[in-house]
């Protein structure tokens, strides 16, 4: 909208006469604007207009001449009432007044400056003593025109404020950009009024946002996401009922979590079973007590709610499974074995690839973002891999695939050497069995005959959990091994940062009971820290019995058997580089990946989870004339 006659006139009347057509006079009274028969007989909320003589009169008192958008909407209405639903009476030439901090605000907003404040800090430092105060009547909200605010129309900023709200003031970048907001305000307002007086809030400019609304449904199935997102976020700051449940499915897809909560679809029994793991998911993470569930469960059937528990039981459990129907519940279900193994990468190529097949439940239903409440899948859907799934057309709609998203996982392993020492992996120790799956790694070097796979879980709750509840001799190194697949053909069992250091003298390799019939390869790597210097070892063992093995301790290398030319320690780990900086460790893991034609997911150990199980002890007990001690040391409290 211009700043002209011609523009305010029509924005204004179609705002009067929607204003008036919403008042119930059978509404309780708390529900009505209060007793005003001028404007609903009028159907203006206006005043006449102010002579070119009367703004002339009041730029001469104030000492400036007014914006150009606040002057030419004087001369349609001298004042305004209800701007929106705070602010019942807007001033005209008569009530404009300078603010000079009347409200004593000016030490809290923005408070004390430091040595280099931003601009927007420094122009709202001076606006309390300088603005104009445009608000007569209202709900304890000011109304400030700021003239050191000003653009290069012209224009003076708005700064609107109220206590209540408990967030610094808004500002406007001019007065029509305020009245454009009030109207929105009344709008989103009226909504929620009109149904409480038992009717039905309906005039041309609603009956045009929910036919966008509609519009923006079948652009976001189709894969324009962005314009589909902010044609919901018109509707919503008109309060257009399903706009908002729409969007937060794009918001959700897109890695924002704040304020997602699915308005309309939670209480819904079509949308629920998509939308409360998503909910419940968010609970667990912040740990959150079972009443905040509820809190979005407002009119939900009994049903509803009872589902909601469950959903609940089973997300905190770890025990949740996304499904969905056709051939693309049959690719999420393709999708979760591969992600149980660590294979993330090919999970999430099974789902992109079926994505054109997926059905929405119902018309409110953009995109199957419940996957992001499953334990498995959800880690899957990275802010760029939601934005591939958004931008990838649906339920039947035609177009453009959008370039796909780059994988995560590095090729290898040298990416276990590039973390800093405060990586969760920066020390770790793992196995390599070839031509064994992974299911089968608990019989051979699992802790005893019962050894089994745990559910999936994150590589920190698997440590947790096991060093919590360990009962063994104080000797003894087992360890709580995530599995998977290591490349084709192999496995892998891996343990970050393992309990205890790494003694070539006591050390006893899994690989020699995993490679009974096959070839194995065990690591453990223990970074420079301090004074200790780092440890890296590497052992080759075939059909039980070792190969080949080396270990480098700082610049000492021992080393058994015939190692390959292309692992030799003494090329890998030359002794004139610093140690700090994990250069032969890296070249090692490259050198290693390289001669098995292996690899580590590094993505599914950071973030997703994998089985667990329980492993024999990697060193041996103490021999002969040995003795082991464990000092234990307890904090007592007074």
């Amino acid at each position: 909208m211009t700043d002209t006659i011609e523009d305010w006139r029509p924005f204004l009347v179609r705002w009067s006469q929607e204003w008036a057509d919403a008042q119930h006079p059978d509404a309780p009274a708390d529900e009505r604007y209060g007793p005003d028969e001028e404007p609903l007989r009028t159907r203006w909320l206006g005043f006449p207009p102010a002579s070119e003589e009367r703004i002339r009169a009041l730029e001469e008192r104030l000492g400036h001449r007014l914006p150009p958008s606040y002057r030419s909407f004087l001369t349609v209405s001298d004042g305004w009432r209800h701007a929106g639903g705070f602010v019942w009476l807007l001033a005209g030439t008569d009530q404009v007044r300078w603010h000079e901090d009347a409200a004593g605000l000016a030490e809290f907003f923005p408070g004390e400056l430091d040595d280099d404040p931003t601009p927007e800090e420094e122009l709202l430092a001076g606006m309390w003593e300088r603005a104009l105060q445009l608000d007569v009547e209202s709900d304890m909200v000011y109304v400030l025109l700021d003239p050191g605010d000003v653009d290069d129309a012209g224009e003076w900023a708005v700064y609107c404020y109220a206590s209540w709200r408990a967030s610094p003031p808004e500002r406007y970048a001019s007065f029509h950009a305020f009245m454009e907001a009030m109207y929105r305000e009344f709008h989103s307002l009226q909504v929620s009024r009109s149904e409480r007086a038992g009717a039905v809030f309906v005039n041309a400019t609603t009956r045009a946002l929910d036919a966008s609304v509609d519009a923006a449904r079948l652009d976001a199935l189709g894969g324009r996401y962005e314009q589909a997102s902010a044609a919901l976020a018109e509707a919503i700051s008109y309060g257009r009922p399903r706009a908002t449940g729409l969007r937060d499915q794009i918001r959700r897809l897109l890695g924002e979590t704040y304020m997602v909560y699915f308005h309309g679809l939670t209480a819904d029994p079509l949308y629920a079973p998509e939308v409360l793991p998503v909910l419940a998911a968010e609970h667990v993470r912040h740990h959150r007590d079972r009443t905040s569930l509820a809190h979005h469960l407002g009119g939900a059937s009994d049903e509803v709610r009872e589902t909601a528990d469950e959903v609940l039981r089973q997300v905190t459990e770890g025990a949740f499974r996304y499904t969905a129907e056709g051939d693309f519940g049959r690719a999420v279900e393709e999708a979760r074995e591969q992600a149980r193994w660590g294979d993330t990468d090919a999970a999430w190529h099974t789902l992109r690839a079926a994505l054109p097949e997926w059905r929405p439940v119902g018309p409110d239903h953009l995109a199957p973002f419940g996957l992001c409440g499953d334990p498995l899948l959800g880690p899957l859907i990275t802010p760029e891999r939601g934005r591939e799934l958004l931008a990838t057309p649906r339920a039947g709609q035609r177009g453009d695939a959008p370039a796909p998203a780059a994988d995560p996982d590095p090729p290898g392993l040298a990416w276990l050497a590039e973390g800093d020492p405060g990586n969760f992996l920066v020390s770790y120790r793992f196995l390599l069995v070839e031509s064994v799956e992974p299911a089968e790694l608990p019989g051979r070097i699992g802790a005893d005959d019962t050894a089994v796979l745990n559910e999936p879980m994150t590589l920190w709750d698997s440590r947790t959990r096991f060093r919590s509840n360990r009962n063994v001799s104080t000797w003894e190194d087992e360890a709580l091994t995530a599995v998977g697949r290591a490349g084709p053909g192999w496995s892998f069992a891996f343990e970050p940062r393992p309990g205890g250091s790494f003694d070539e003298q006591r050390f006893v390799s899994p690989g020699i009971a995993a490679s009974r019939g096959t070839r194995a390869v065990t690591v453990w790597s223990e970074p420079f820290e301090g004074h200790r210097f780092g440890v890296f070892h590497l052992s080759v063992t075939e059909n039980g019995e070792e190969r080949y093995a080396f270990t480098v301790r700082g610049t000492e290398v021992s080393r058994r058997g015939p190692v390959p030319a292309a692992l030799d320690p003494d090329r890998l780990f030359p002794q004139d580089e610093p140690q700090g900086e994990r250069l032969g460790e890296r070249r090692a893991l490259d050198a290693l990946a390289a001669e098995f034609g292996i690899r580590l997911p590094r993505f599914a150990l950071q973030h997703g989870r994998l089985h667990t199980f329980r492993t024999r002890s990697w060193s041996r007990p103490p021999g002969p004339g040995e003795a082991y001690v464990t000092l234990r040391f307890e904090r007592h409290r007074p």
